[in-house]
């Protein structure tokens, strides 16, 4: 068999960033999507004693948004399950949140492609009373279920022999979504006059139903006239027989769908609030919410100063030994020119050096950062700070991307691209830069010790939050001018607390610190090479 590919997709905060990494291990590779900035990140897998290519696509709750509501990762997402590329499409579920997950899976079932359900989380769900029969899901949805805890391991093995099997014996999915008589009439008069046309007919017809230009899009040109022009008439009569728009009509039906799946299939017994509901009475409470996520800020730039700096001299001592003073005793050993010691072994070993002091603070923040993104925290922080951003007349989502700014802006950047439009995504894009990342943190930590002994950690924080007022200004005025956003409203699911497993957080920490090393060390080192060539010849 040759390599096949398998695509995982699910909703933001289901565990696929952790169930990719259970599978793939430190076999990963990074990259970009085509046509795009937005990462793409790849890993191996082997199964049955062969390797094949997984590859983690964007977190997203819906496929089928209008382009002009699309995000781009919703586009990637579309677009990646549409091409066939993949043999296999691992759909992943969060066991306590079912019914909104399965939003996602009917709509992969509609395309016909072939289809894993993973029920991860299996292990919270029980804990809140909720007991999934996967069994009966598999039964209801015509595809295999797995159920895992993916940050302790269990089901995984499992989860490979089905991949194994499946990748072998792949069937083509039966679409989930059930129709009132008179739009199943449509899609089905439809679904008849595109057959042979397009791959996936069903998918096509309700997407032309709903005035979809992408599917329109598919549609051979022999074709499209008529079937754009039967889908606008029925299209026209729906909305006027049932009062409501297309889309709402269809995603009705989609839901009942799914609901009517999961009648047998979930078993609730839910007892009083769960741990999570008791923590978030405080952690996102109307008052104290905004203090409390300040005062982790503040932890994470005391954690990161006091125990990063401390290991500083080490890594500067140590570096320096190799890579300036160990180069410039080997080549003046066999008589290199001064000029050339000097390039090599004080720019580029000096270089080196330097990145390398940078190495332990910005490594203590990307760690910390990981644990309260893996606990669950970082989407509460997102929500706290939604009434600030919304007090200045900005929108709630940007401060999504702004918290990644706290690691690096390059990725608070690309990170806007989740907006929902155009002016707000600019508007977010123009507001990182204020954040100030893992780099700043490394030189505000350094004039801190030397300026600030006693009250270092309290002056650092408060550049840190400099740094988010003039956010907010820079905002603020922006979108009084140039701007000038309509406030979209700010939705978002907020997971259960979870224990972060070390295995996650040392990857998600050793990723964003390879990443930095790589893009900053190229130009700092470059730049240390032309002052040194500069100064070896006077």
């Amino acid at each position: 068999m040759k390599q096949a590919v398998i695509g995982v997709i699910g909703n933001p905060n289901c565990g696929k960033t952790t169930l990719f990494n259970a599978l793939t291990g430190s076999k990963q590779k990074v990259g970009n999507w085509p046509g795009v900035t937005v990462e793409r990140k790849e890993g191996v897998i082997t199964l049955r004693g062969e390797t094949h290519k997984l590859v983690d696509l964007p977190g997203t709750y819906a496929l089928d948004s209008h382009d002009d509501e699309l995000s781009t990762d919703e586009k990637i997402a579309r677009e990646f399950a549409l091409s066939g590329e993949a043999q296999i499409i691992l759909n992943i579920l969060d066991a306590s949140n079912l019914e909104r997950n399965l939003f996602l899976t009917s709509q992969l079932l509609d395309m016909g492609v072939p289809v894993i359900c993973v029920v991860n989380m299996v292990d919270v769900a029980e804990r809140e009373g909720i007991h999934v029969n996967t069994q009966l899901l598999s039964h209801q949805l015509s595809v295999p279920v797995v159920p895992i805890v993916a940050s302790t391991g269990q089901g995984i093995e499992e989860l490979r022999r089905v991949m194994g099997h499946y990748l072998e014996h792949a069937t083509v999915a039966t679409p989930l979504l059930r129709l009132d008589e008179d739009l199943e009439h449509s899609v089905q008069s439809l679904k008849e006059q595109l057959q042979g046309a397009v791959d996936n007919p069903f998918w096509v017809a309700t997407r032309i139903l709903e005035n979809d230009v992408y599917a329109s899009g598919i549609v051979p040109e022999s074709k499209r006239v008529e079937a754009l022009e039967t889908a606008r008439q029925q299209r026209v009569a729906l909305e006027k027989a049932h009062q409501q728009p297309m889309d709402v009509l269809i995603a009705n039906s989609r839901y009942k769908s799914i609901q009517h799946a999961l009648q047998p299939v979930l078993t609730v017994n839910k007892k009083g609030q769960t741990l999570s509901e008791k923590i978030d009475a405080w952690v996102i409470n109307r008052w104290l919410g905004i203090p409390f996520f300040f005062f982790v800020m503040y932890l994470m730039f005391l954690f990161a100063i006091n125990v990063g700096g401390a290991f500083i001299d080490f890594f500067d001592i140590a570096f320096a030994t190799v890579f300036v003073d160990g180069t410039h005793y080997v080549l003046d050993s066999v008589n290199t020119p001064q000029w050339l010691s000097t390039l090599l072994a004080d720019g580029l070993g000096g270089g080196i050096q330097l990145v390398a002091t940078f190495i332990p603070v910005i490594g203590s923040l990307y760690l910390f950062l990981s644990v309260i993104e893996d606990s669950g925290y970082m989407a509460r922080a997102a929500f706290v700070m939604d009434r600030l951003m919304r007090a200045v007349g900005l929108p709630g989502k940007s401060f999504v991307p702004l918290i990644v700014g706290f690691g690096c802006n390059v990725p608070a950047v690309m990170a806007a691209r989740t907006m929902d439009t155009e002016k707000d995504r600019l508007l977010t894009i123009s507001m990182a830069p204020f954040m100030s990342c893992g780099a700043r943190l490394s030189v505000y930590a350094l004039f801190a010790a030397a300026l600030f002994q006693e009250n270092g950690a309290i002056m650092v924080f408060s550049l840190y939050v400099l740094g988010i007022v003039m956010a907010l200004v820079t905002g603020l005025a922006l979108k009084n001018t140039l701007f000038k956003p309509d406030l979209t409203p700010f939705v978002m699911e907020l997971p259960a607390y979870h224990v972060p497993t070390v295995k996650g957080i040392l990857i998600k920490t050793w990723e964003r610190l390879k990443s930095f090393c790589l893009r900053a060390g190229k130009t700092i080192v470059t730049v240390v090479v032309i002052l040194s060539f500069l100064n070896s010849i006077g």
